[in-house]
């Protein structure tokens, strides 16, 4: 297993390029879907030519925002592609701050609202179809590839994954690896503090024997070629032989302040261990809590949240004494570009 010892180096190296906020493209939309009923919010950063002045996407009186140009043309050549999955009751908006490093990087980024288990879409029925969540990924992957006059071109032989939370279980599976209902219900038992036991009982995906096969079934995408996992949930579930037997190089990133919800002994090391040591890098970093994945707060942010939700105001806050959430951020993006680099064909 490879650990990236030489992170602040290149985080030094590439700290001009992301400073230099190359013309970012934005686009949104919605993605129809007759058959399931399951229309997908998309929105996708791209590299562009444009000069037209740039606005903040997804900035409000909490989060910070990210810099971009509207229905921007965007630029010739092919680009890499990345599709990001958010966690539980999270949103595209939560690694804004991601998709704009990657773009600035070369980087088509698309990003989807999950229904059932996004902040803005909190209903049970689709909650429980947890197994869609990597379909949505596909259904991305799809619309992105179909428009290349809209986003640019795709490298077919470079479309990567990154998912947070529950989003990285979901770019597990987009890779491969199969997960075993009644196998991780037994592990909740022996490990009932694990947030992500909590989580899967509140979505309720395998009620009954239908859905429980839908959920252990193969839901992978063969034009994935890489993935990365954010401090992930769920991946207890995993059954041994399919992450053994996963040859889509990933990352994964945990975080590292100690957490009885989500430690990373029993969650990201955990799902390293089991990966193939050959395609498998694993970087902890010790500062980073789990919510330091999610977009910057604004000055006085965390008591907005403590006004209208209290105690989730914690989703603002990084390890004691922990760097400021911006330069954590940009380790990981050096990180994942430094990664997704590697893997060029």
């Amino acid at each position: 297993m490879k650990a990236y010892f030489g992170a602040l180096l290149f985080i030094c190296a590439t700290a001009p390029a992301f400073a230099s906020n190359p013309s970012i493209g934005f686009q949104a939309s919605t993605l129809a879907d007759p058959t399931n009923d399951r229309p997908l919010e998309m929105v996708v950063w791209y590299p562009s030519a444009t000069a037209d002045a740039p606005q903040l996407i997804s900035d409000n009186t909490v989060f910070v925002g990210a810099a971009a140009v509207r229905n921007a043309r965007p630029s010739a050549g092919e680009h890499p592609l990345v599709v990001l999955s958010h966690g539980f009751g999270g949103n595209w908006g939560n690694q804004v701050w991601l998709a704009s490093a990657l773009a600035q990087q070369g980087f088509i980024v698309a990003a989807v609202n999950h229904p059932g288990t996004t902040s803005k879409d909190r209903g049970a029925k689709a909650a429980a179809q947890l197994w869609q969540r990597p379909v949505d990924i596909h259904r991305a992957i799809d619309a992105v590839l179909a428009q290349p006059n809209q986003f640019g071109k795709v490298q077919p032989a470079r479309i990567a994954v990154v998912g947070h939370s529950l989003g990285g279980w979901t770019a597990l599976e987009v890779a491969g690896a199969r997960f075993d209902p009644v196998g991780f219900t037994q592990d909740c038992e022996v490990h009932s503090q694990l947030s992500p036991c909590a989580v899967y009982q509140q979505m309720n995906p395998a009620s009954t024997p239908a859905a429980q096969a839908q959920l252990a079934a193969d839901l992978s995408d063969k034009r994935v070629t890489a993935i990365v996992s954010l401090d992930l949930g769920l991946s207890r579930g995993f059954t041994d032989q399919s992450l053994a037997a996963l040859s889509v190089p990933t990352l994964v990133i945990a975080a590292g302040v100690p957490s009885t919800e989500l430690p990373a002994a029993l969650e990201s090391a955990d799902l390293a261990m089991r990966l193939p040591p050959v395609s498998t890098h694993y970087v902890e970093i010790s500062d980073a809590t789990h919510f330091s994945f999610m977009a910057v707060c604004k000055p006085g942010g965390e008591a907005l949240i403590e006004e209208s939700s209290p105690g989730d105001g914690m989703i603002c806050r990084d390890g004691e004494g922990a760097r400021p959430r911006e330069v954590i951020q940009q380790q990981v993006a050096s990180l994942i570009v430094e990664f997704l680099a590697g893997q060029k064909s």
